[in-house]
């Protein structure tokens, strides 16, 4: 089994202490999670599900959410999901390329996984929308709960509180979790003091820690046994979130929060909801605020909007990190990625992600106007990626780390059986308001197939008419062209043939410099490559040489720092002395064989607004040419 994670923080110059991750994970990992307590036994006595607010009901709700966290969040993820770190990161993406890995001898197996995990990725999209929206909600909404005529006010108070977040994510999470690490460790105490309090006057709800009260509502409710489990399931909202994110704090400090702080804090507060309701059944409107004292309702409601506001950045930041994966593994066109931190590699800001999020959520407040609105919607896209998350561990657990079957077997099927039930209660949710994550995670699973296929086609489509490395070397030999002073640099993404670049400098300037290296920047599946294993080095006749270049996909390509350290005798990359040859391609639609004709339409324009190879791989603006190329698809 795979290792404790390596930790970013690990590797940078100020070393953050224990304490400090662990309040930093607090304010970014667990916010989402964390308060799910607004609005989960809301939304189950809210009426449309059936359940009575009697000591039957309450006891057997409550024994499902407590074994729910249990099974789901502590076994699953905390102890287990985060053991499969790629490298020191999680998430779905990076799950998808240890699976990948663990299949490669299988490649049906293989693409199929693959495809999984592009949905999953898809969904989390999906999540990352709704969650900022549906936890921001039901904080505000307590202005109504303290101050009954303010109802009006929620929506417009939520919009402006969420168009903040978003501008503040260019600060970067590190600081994010600096600010906010505080105020969410203030939130859990709070959650564990209430729900003491309630639980003090009716400590008979201590009883359903015992699973039987849960197995004993399905008996009793055979009608709506397995449909609760979608409202159930807004109290493991956040579990996704807090894999992607592993590569922000590590596995410790996260493992550790949760046993001390949250799920302590969780539990108590959720039982005592559950003591308030058997005291008075008329709480199941706001069972959260009405467990407060009048006294303490208006503080309430600024420290839950403050929890909620942080909730949303663990699936903000879980989206950056994904796309930086997805990026560099060549399933979303390239963005500009901003590293936030010098100290550690995992805080990253991608505009384009954050602007396009804050649309979506804006949007979404607008459109549900509540947070019991958008629970309908809510759950679909978190179990469908839990769903996936176990198929991909599977493959990941019996043929990569080759764990005994005996013993491997019979917990996936525990992790299957229970994901298949919350992903079945949560179906008849898409016809309610669940269909936005859906048709939101098919298009951007539609885009990023696209911009795979297209990638792969287009080089299909060079490498047809390129012409082989080591026949063109020899011709050089034979009739040496005119040569000048320096290195040329030849960027391609075929390592066996000559780059389009080339041939056009050769054809038009019909002169060579006396180093020419054919460079291609390979990505591999790994999240960081030793410098040891950065380079791969061919020398050829004539002053040619065939340098790979490899990257992690968590790592940030900058390739004339990487040639520099390369030590190569006759080679010199000095900057002034360094020229770089770009092959611009415009791609061209066409009835050909490929893909459909929409499809690759979608792609020319995906390739055309992709940020450039200059750009992305940093090269000096002034030390680079750019040759066009049409390329038909």
């Amino acid at each position: 089994m795979s290792s404790s994670a390596l930790e970013p923080q690990a590797h940078s110059r100020a070393h953050p202490s224990s304490f400090g991750l662990l309040v930093g994970a607090v304010g970014v990992v667990y916010g989402d999670i964390g308060t799910s307590p607004l609005y989960t036994l809301k939304e189950v006595f809210a009426g449309h599900y059936g359940v009575q607010v009697n000591s039957e009901g309450v006891l057997g709700i409550l024994s499902l959410v407590l074994w729910s966290l249990l099974w789901v969040v502590s076994l699953k993820y905390v102890l287990f999901m985060l053991r499969a770190d790629n490298g020191g990161e999680g998430g779905v993406m990076a799950l998808t390329a240890l699976a990948r890995r663990a299949t490669a001898g299988y490649p049906r197996l293989s693409g199929l996984l693959v495809l999984l995990g592009l949905f999953g990725t898809a969904l989390f999209y999906g999540d990352s929308m709704i969650t900022p929206a549906i936890s921001v909600l039901s904080a505000v909404e307590g202005l109504d709960v303290a101050l009954p005529g303010l109802g009006h006010w929620v929506v417009p108070v939520t919009v402006v509180l969420l168009i903040g977040l978003f501008l503040i994510q260019k600060h970067g999470t590190a600081r994010i979790g600096i600010l906010f690490g505080p105020v969410m460790v203030i939130w859990f105490v709070v959650l564990g003091v209430l729900g003491i309090h309630g639980i003090v006057q009716r400590p008979e709800v201590l009883q359903a820690v015992n699973p039987w009260w849960g197995f004993n509502f399905f008996l009793a409710h055979p009608g709506i046994g397995v449909t609760i489990l979608g409202a159930v399931v807004l109290a493991l909202t956040g579990a996704e979130a807090l894999y992607a994110d592993m590569g922000h704090f590590g596995r410790k400090p996260i493992a550790r929060a949760w046993f001390s702080l949250v799920l302590p804090g969780l539990m108590l507060n959720y039982f005592g909801q559950g003591a308030l309701l058997l005291e008075n059944p008329e709480a199941a409107r706001n069972p959260f605020y009405l467990l407060a004292p009048d006294w303490a309702l208006l503080p309430m409601i600024g420290l839950a909007t403050l929890a909620t506001i942080i909730a949303s950045q663990a699936v903000i930041s879980g989206a950056f990190s994904l796309s930086q994966q997805a990026i560099q593994l060549g399933y979303i066109p390239r963005m500009q990625v901003q590293h936030t931190s010098s100290a550690a590699q995992g805080q990253i800001y991608i505009g384009l992600v954050n602007w396009a999020l804050m649309t979506c959520v804006v949007l979404l407040v607008i459109g549900f106007g509540s947070s019991g609105a958008l629970a309908a919607a809510y759950g679909v896209a978190v179990t469908t990626t839990m769903l996936i998350d176990t198929l991909l561990v599977s493959a990941v657990m019996l043929l990569l780390w080759r764990v005994p079957r005996w013993l491997a077997v019979p917990l996936l099927l525990g992790f299957l059986l229970v994901d298949g039930l919350f992903f079945s209660a949560n179906v008849p949710k898409i016809l309610q308001g669940g269909a936005f994550p859906v048709v939101a995670g098919v298009i951007l699973f539609v885009l990023m197939t696209t911009w795979k296929r297209g990638k792969n086609i287009l080089i299909q489509r060079l490498d047809e008419t390129a012409l082989p490395l080591r026949g063109f070397v020899d011709s050089i030999g034979i009739q040496p062209p005119h040569r000048v002073q320096g290195t040329a640099v030849f960027l391609s993404a075929s390592p066996d043939a000559v780059p389009h670049a080339l041939l056009h400098n050769l054809l038009h300037n019909q002169v060579l410099h006396q180093q020419v290296v054919l460079l291609t920047v390979v990505t591999r599946d790994t999240p960081r490559i030793d410098e040891d294993q950065r380079f791969e080095v061919t020398r050829y006749e004539s002053g040619f040489y065939r340098v790979l270049l490899h990257f992690g996909f968590m790592e940030e390509p900058d390739v004339p720092q990487a040639l520099q350290a390369c030590r190569i005798e006759g080679l010199n990359f000095t900057p002034m002395g360094t020229t770089y040859f770009l092959s611009r391609e415009t791609v061209i639609p066409t009835r050909h064989l490929g893909m459909a004709l929409w499809r690759e339409r979608l792609f020319a324009f995906l390739h055309k607004n992709a940020n450039s190879s200059l750009r992305y791989f940093q090269l000096p603006v002034n030390r680079v040419i750019e040759l066009g190329t049409q390329v038909e698809i």
